[in-house]
C-alpha cells in the first residue's frame, strides 16, 4: 500500500477534504442567500479581456460573451448548487472524486475568467486530493458506496455475458 492512501495519512486527507467542502458550502451558500447574479462578473471578466496584458486570454472571454452571458440564469443556478453540492460531498466523503473534479473545474473556470482570491488555493488542495484517490475517501461514505457500486455493475457485467 502506498503511504498516501494508509489510514495515517488519510487523517490528514480527511481534514483536508472537509475544510475544502466547508470553504465550498460557504461559497455556496452566501450566493443562495445574497440573490446570486454572475452577469456582473462575466461583464467584468470580458472587459478585462483588453490592454496589453489582459488578466483573461480573448478566446474564454469570447466563449463568455458567446455562451455564458446569454445564459447567465442557467449558470445563475448551477454556480450555487454545484458549489454547495461538491461541498455536501466532499464533507461526507460521497462521490468525492466527482466532487473534487467538479470543484477544480470550477475554480479554473474561476481562475480564467481572471480572478484569483482563494481559487489556487481550493484547486492546488483538490489536485492534491485527487492524487490521494482512494486515500481521500478512507474516511468518507465512499469507503462503503464504491465496493458495493463496482460489485454491482460486475454482477451486472457477469449476468450480461451469461444471456450471450
Amino acid at each position: 500500500m502506498r503511504w498516501y492512501k494508509t489510514p495515517y495519512a488519510a487523517v490528514v486527507w480527511t481534514v483536508l477534504r472537509v475544510w475544502l467542502g466547508l470553504q465550498w458550502i460557504e461559497a455556496g451558500y452566501h450566493k443562495l442567500t445574497g440573490g446570486f447574479d454572475a452577469t456582473g462578473f462575466l461583464k467584468g471578466a470580458m472587459a478585462a479581456a483588453t490592454g496589453d496584458h489582459p488578466a483573461v486570454q480573448a478566446w474564454y472571454a469570447d466563449f463568455l460573451q458567446q455562451f455564458a452571458v446569454p445564459n447567465v440564469g442557467i449558470f445563475n443556478t448551477l454556480i450555487p448548487w454545484g458549489e454547495m453540492l461538491v461541498g455536501i460531498g466532499l464533507i461526507v466523503g460521497l462521490a468525492t472524486i466527482p466532487a473534487l473534479v467538479a470543484g477544480a473545474f470550477m475554480n479554473l473556470n474561476f481562475m480564467l475568467a481572471g480572478t484569483t482570491s482563494t481559487n489556487p488555493i481550493l484547486y492546488t488542495a483538490a489536485m492534491i486530493l485527487l492524487f490521494a484517490g482512494a486515500g481521500a475517501y478512507y474516511f468518507g461514505l465512499d469507503r462503503y458506496a464504491v465496493p458495493f457500486i463496482k460489485g454491482y455493475f460486475k454482477k451486472a457485467h457477469v449476468n450480461e455475458v451469461k444471456m450471450q
